[in-house]
């Protein structure tokens, strides 16, 4: 699976998960060739959005905040349809298992759009809950429905490995498959007819049409993303190439620097001096902006990481490190002030200790908070962001991939949420 960032782009990014159902559906069905997934319309992407705020009028808020937010949600969906069009130039609709699930989205997200249309404006009532009994029962005497639904569940346990040799499908789970699957299709067969007849209203169709193809999008995305995870991986090698034309951040460079302030503290120098003076520990420094000398008084066992407290509970007191300790916060110069040990009987065991850190952290710009990370996973971060835009644009220009460059926001007074089935 392609990690971080391109790892958005089959979860469902905002104006389409909001917009379709998160059913598992159907895509093609008998005589109907395959959505083509290269492209949406300005109608289609002001349908989009109108479902979107419909659902969640919120969202308006959000476009009125950040004036981005336009600009990043396009080029979401043209990221999204650029890995589907691709997976489906490769043959991977071809697959029977994924052939199906694209058959099982399609048909999902007609009866649940096909049900709302019934109950529009109606008391709320379960969903599918205007098909009886006597209806599933009947769809179920219908020669050919068993193998059906064999196809149809086969496809989702191969697809979500929710079955193994030690976890099998119970006979209520079963029997609650079978029935939803029942009430799926026997919608599906009521919307066909009357799409057939002309009796289902062209806003309804549209929409429902575009909620299959972003879903179908949606399936096919993620299983691309995932046959081409190692296109985007960062080796060994390139990082250390990396490091080489980025000197300033490499780690080699940053252990040279504090295996001579180890040499220095050796030496005999003072080792609080030395700490004030070189240390990148953000805890050495007091909020009234005094040093500590690199000091930590009456640490209990257990608070530091692993390496550094090993490295300094050997030690005698007023003895340093012979050797850097390194963790993923960077090299430690250590001394051990005071041995483990409890000032009173009842107390938590404790010791004093001293460090110097030279850091190996770099600030990363796209963190959220601002934080620091390791410098090779930093370094590891921003390649495969490299390559991640770098296949992106790639596949959109492939596939001729064509979205709008800008959409209409429906006003509030048109963004009132629907009446949902329950």
């Amino acid at each position: 699976m392609i990690k971080l960032r391109v790892s958005n782009l089959y979860s469902l990014c905002c104006l389409a998960a909001i917009a379709v159902v998160s059913a598992s559906g159907q895509a093609v069905d008998a005589g109907k060739t395959e959505n083509s997934f290269n492209s949406l319309t300005r109608t289609e992407m002001d349908m989009l959005v109108a479902d979107a705020v419909r659902s969640k009028p919120e969202i308006l808020q959000r476009f009125a905040e950040d004036p981005d937010l336009k600009r990043l949600q396009i080029q979401q969906v043209r990221e999204l349809l650029a890995f589907a069009s691709q997976a489906q130039k490769e043959g991977m609709t071809a697959d029977p298992t994924n052939r199906q699930e694209l058959e099982n989205i399609r048909a999902e997200i007609i009866a649940v759009n096909y049900d709302k249309m019934l109950n529009k404006g109606k008391p709320a009532t379960p969903a599918f809950g205007n098909i009886t009994t006597a209806q599933v029962a009947k769809y179920w005497s219908v020669a050919g429905h068993e193998p059906e639904f064999a196809r149809f569940l086969d496809a989702k346990m191969m697809l979500v490995g929710a079955e193994t040799p030690d976890r099998k499908l119970t006979a209520e789970e079963t029997s609650q498959a079978r029935d939803v699957f029942a009430r799926t299709q026997i919608y599906l067969a009521e919307y066909e007819s009357k799409l057939k007849s002309g009796a289902l209203a062209s806003e309804m169709v549209a929409s429902t049409d575009l909620s299959v193809k972003l879903q179908q999008a949606q399936f096919l995305s993620r299983l691309y993303a995932e046959k081409v995870a190692d296109k985007v991986k960062v080796t060994d090698a390139e990082i250390a190439a990396y490091f080489t034309a980025h000197p300033k951040i490499d780690p080699a460079r940053r252990r040279a620097e504090a295996q001579r302030i180890l040499e220095r503290a050796k030496a005999g120098e003072n080792f609080a001096a030395l700490a004030n003076e070189f240390s990148e520990d953000p805890g050495n420094i007091a909020e009234n902006g005094a040093k500590s000398g690199g000091l930590y008084k009456d640490v209990p066992v257990g608070r530091f990481l692993a390496e550094f407290e090993t490295a300094a509970l050997a030690l005698q007191p007023g003895q340093v490190a012979p050797e850097l300790v390194e963790t993923d916060h960077g090299y430690h110069v250590i001394k051990l002030e005071r041995k483990l040990g409890k000032k009173r009987p009842a107390d938590e065991a404790t010791f004093d200790v001293r460090h110097i850190l030279i850091s190996t952290n770099v600030e990363d710009p796209d963190s959220p908070d601002g934080a620091s990370v390791p410098a090779a996973e930093f370094v590891r971060r921003k390649l495969e962001s490299e390559k991640e835009k770098a296949l992106i644009a790639k596949l959109i220009l492939e596939n001729k991939v064509q979205v709008p460059d800008d959409f209409t926001l429906p006003t509030p007074a048109t963004a009132k949420p629907p009446v949902r089935n329950r």
